[in-house]
């Protein structure tokens, strides 16, 4: 059953010797379906990708696939210990780039929990940047109350 939800996302881009923090506070849903937790949410403007809604499907401890439809496309997929080529939606076009992943951690229940991974992505096997996103989902009763406390999408670079 899909269940209202209470997403923080923080992202750090670690590129050129600076890193480049993002992130948003939002709602979405939650679920689990053959074993796999989704997360689903609306993009913000803010974070670049507005017009898109994003999935998130955990596959156990292991792998996070990234798929986001709408304005943007993307399908990227970190398994840890894997390199995989995925589509990358840019507001140039699309480009394939490469996902190295480090590291996936998943405490996920049903109720919520939290997720973790890192990864590098490349062009060509030359690297542009090592990610790393840190997820929090909870189930709450009142999700419209909370994000009115959290003031609404909220979104820092």
């Amino acid at each position: 059953m899909k269940k209202d939800v209470f997403i923080k996302i923080k992202g750090v881009q670690h590129a050129d010797g600076t890193d480049d923090v993002t992130e948003l506070v939002t709602q979405g849903n939650f679920y689990r379906r053959n074993n796999n937790y989704y997360v689903t949410y609306d993009e913000s403007e803010a974070t670049g990708f507005g017009g898109s809604k994003t999935t998130l499907k955990v596959e156990g401890g292991r792998k996070v696939t990234l798929m986001r439809n709408g304005a943007t496309r993307s399908h990227l997929i970190v398994e840890s210990g894997e390199r995989n080529v995925g589509q990358y939606g840019t507001q140039h076009g699309d480009v394939l780039i490469g996902v190295n992943a480090h590291k996936v951690e998943s405490r996920l229940n049903d109720e919520g929990g939290d997720l973790y991974f890192s990864y590098s992505l490349d062009i060509n096997t030359s690297l542009i940047s090592e990610n790393e996103v840190f997820i929090s989902i909870n189930a709450h009763p009142d999700v419209s109350s909370m994000l009115s406390l959290a003031g609404e999408e909220k979104t820092t670079v």
